[in-house]
């Protein structure tokens, strides 16, 4: 139905743009200066662990994604789907030059998937407990901003106030 078709399309433009930003990255780390190659290794060091941990608690902690799998809304685990992540992402790295900020990261030719090192789910839990590093800066955004348009509302409610009075005599 539509949904499907909706879905298909936006898949394929998320393909695209991985595609495009991988092709990016690989035109930065040939032809880029060192500092562009340092930056793009830094953020490669930055987003590691919580990319990881953007798959969800590991399987035996996360009563979720065992009942996803039973109603089918997902077809693999979060361990899976972030295993998965790893097996085709460490390659793409190799390619650009970069390495994961993982000294437990290396390929496992019995499982014929990379070993990884364990995540500091405890980071994971803070944030979303709201003692993120990014979290009071993001508050405080927010708030700047609800001040700052605070006068926008007030207008608009003065405005509609008098639109108010003209339509009542």
């Amino acid at each position: 139905g539509p949904y499907s078709r909706a879905m298909i399309r936006i898949c394929k433009e998320e393909s695209f743009h991985q595609r495009q930003g991988y092709e990016l990255l690989l035109t930065m780390m040939r032809e880029g200066t060192q500092a562009q190659k340092d930056m793009v290794q830094d953020a490669i060091d930055r987003l590691w662990w919580p990319a990881l941990m953007m798959f969800g608690p590991s399987d035996e902690h996360s009563p979720n994604s065992a009942q996803s799998m039973a109603w089918k809304i997902k077809r693999q685990t979060n361990d899976e789907l972030r295993q998965r992540f790893i097996d085709q992402t460490v390659p793409q790295l190799e390619l650009l030059g970069c390495t994961a900020p993982d000294p437990h990261l290396k390929w496992n030719e019995a499982r014929g998937h990379y070993d990884f090192g364990d995540i500091q789910w405890d980071e994971f839990y803070e944030v979303i407990k709201g003692n993120g590093p990014c979290n009071q800066e993001r508050v405080a955004t927010r708030r700047k901003a609800i001040e700052d348009g605070a006068w926008v509302r007030e207008a608009a409610v003065a405005y509609a106030r008098k639109q108010q009075n003209k339509n009542a005599a």
